[in-house]
């Protein structure tokens, strides 16, 4: 099938909910290219009004780690959007081969998808659907892209205009936790959900999951993610700080595209983060003759020996309640009179002992 006198199809590559990919042959300029139909549905205007503007929005876009867009028209009916062809597999794909990737590997990986987001952010271009389906590694270059910007928004506008009230879009297993609650998305969001892509190219599955999407809104707005180096000790420790920062329930606390490209680019991720322990006053020294007592605060559950160990999905889920500390202190209990005797009979006798050897000496 030639595609507006130019573009010939060759096999299928991939369908979605908008459309279908297709690799192609661009005659003109005799190159491989990939080929998107939107799927026909008369009735669906938004379909057409998203797939016109994931054209606008790729097109703003020139960088190395995002797929390029060639063209887009309009042919038999149907839009068409011409992009940058990408030789490899997903890392959905790559997932499904390997399971678990390296911390060297997802480093790298890390690097590239951030420096693409950066690019977006500062042409005002959030993602919103940040997955491993939608980030491709080219096999000879090993070059990660990321595509799909079909449902991308510019972070002047005050709503992307093509969904209805009350409606999430985007993929729930990396959706950020204010976008859960309903709230705008913004460049923090796709780092957030990079940050579950992360998280699950390391362990081998997200770090929130649950067969029932509101509940698993509820765990990215409410849980912990549980440290990855509780299954995996060999991710270094500033790996995993700087995993969990990204993994912040609020915007504010997580750092920019930007800084997680340069963090993953340079060494501090396989350096142990420092740690400065707090100045404490010095213990005074006990008397030879009063050993310290022994300590009776028992110890944690988890730190036990032997002790069975909490399921790491009730790690994350519970939530624990404590009781806020009293600004009152203590009331000593009154000793007993038999008490008090016996301690001032013991050092009188103490006292004639101590008299008695001196005098014979």
């Amino acid at each position: 099938m030639l595609i507006a006198g130019r573009y010939r199809l060759g096999e299928p590559l991939g369908r979605g909910g908008m459309g279908e990919v297709w690799r192609g042959q661009d005659e003109v300029l005799d190159r491989q290219v990939a080929v998107k139909l939107l799927l026909t549905d008369e009735g669906d205007e938004s379909a057409a009004q998203r797939f016109r503007m994931e054209a606008q929005t790729a097109a703003r876009l020139n960088h190395p780690h995002v797929v390029a867009v060639y063209d887009f028209g309009e042919w038999d009916g149907r839009f068409y959007l011409v992009m940058e062809l990408v030789q490899g597999p997903s890392l959905a794909g790559e997932l499904s081969v390997r399971r678990t990737l390296s911390p060297e590997r997802v480093a790298g990986l890390a690097a590239q998808a951030a420096s693409g987001l950066a690019a977006a952010h500062r042409q005002g271009v959030v993602h919103r659907d940040v997955k491993p389906g939608n980030l491709m590694v080219d096999a000879s270059a090993g070059t990660l892209k990321i595509g799909d910007f079909g449902i991308a928004r510019f972070v002047d506008e005050t709503s992307a205009g093509l969904t209805r009230a009350g409606q999430i879009v985007g993929t729930s297993t990396y959706l950020a936790p204010e976008r859960a609650l309903g709230r705008t998305a913004g460049p923090e969001s796709d780092v957030y959900a990079l940050g579950c892509v992360l998280y699950h190219l390391l362990m081998g599955g997200p770090p929130f999951w649950d067969d029932n999407p509101t509940t698993l809104l509820y765990m990215h707005v409410d849980s912990p993610p549980e440290p990855p180096r509780n299954h995996r000790p060999e991710i270094p420790q500033a790996f995993e700080a700087y995993l969990l920062r990204m993994l912040a329930k609020a915007p504010e606390d997580r750092p920019t595209a930007q800084e997680v490209a340069d963090f993953f680019a340079g060494p501090a991720w396989r350096d142990r983060p420092r740690t400065f322990a707090p100045a404490t006053p010095p213990v005074p020294a006990m008397p030879p003759s009063a050993p310290p007592a022994a300590a009776t605060v028992p110890a944690p559950a988890m730190g036990v020996p032997g002790m069975p160990s909490v399921p790491p999905a009730m790690r994350r889920e519970t939530t624990t309640t404590y009781a806020l500390p009293s600004a009152r202190r203590p009331v000593a209990a009154p000793r007993r009179p038999g008490v008090l005797l016996g301690a001032v009979a013991g050092v009188v006798v103490f006292v004639v002992a101590a008299l008695i050897g001196a005098a014979l000496f």
